[in-house]
């Protein structure tokens, strides 16, 4: 197999893998399941992030509208990391790392991941693609 067809797989199981895994974030905060938390009061901006996280997740998982779902889903985490991980700190919480850091560091790779899926588009298996060669 030519490495182009491996960077096709890998790229589409990246999409794939981390759209589903986003989603399972939004299960949790508008669903309620697979949490022990209580979910987030409707319209907060903790409930909005999760709709986008599941939504997003879903569409990005599919391939389906990636670049829009893919661009607003790493704006949510950008803002998520800033917002709730970052805070402006210096010292040890400028890093995104547990414990001693500021914990933020899936936001931070969500929010790349999802850039690099805005700038790329959904590549190969994506119902994008499907529809593409339908019309």
């Amino acid at each position: 197999m030519d490495r182009s067809k491996l960077e096709a797989w890998a790229y589409a199981a990246l999409r794939i893998v981390a759209g589903f895994m986003f989603s399972l974030h939004g299960v949790q905060k508008v669903l309620g399941e697979l949490t022990t938390k209580a979910s987030p009061e409707m319209w907060s901006q903790l409930w909005i992030g999760g709709v986008i996280e599941l939504v997003g997740g879903v569409l990005i998982a599919l391939g389906l509208f990636t670049r829009p779902a893919a661009f607003l889903s790493s704006g949510t985490m950008a803002v998520a990391y800033i917002q709730f991980h970052w805070k402006g700190q210096l010292g040890a919480k400028l890093f995104p790392i547990s414990g001693m850091g500021n914990g933020g560091e899936l936001s931070a790779l969500y929010c790349f991941v999802f850039l690099l899926l805005a700038v790329g588009g959904s590549g190969a298996f994506s119902l994008d693609r499907l529809l593409r060669r339908s019309s």
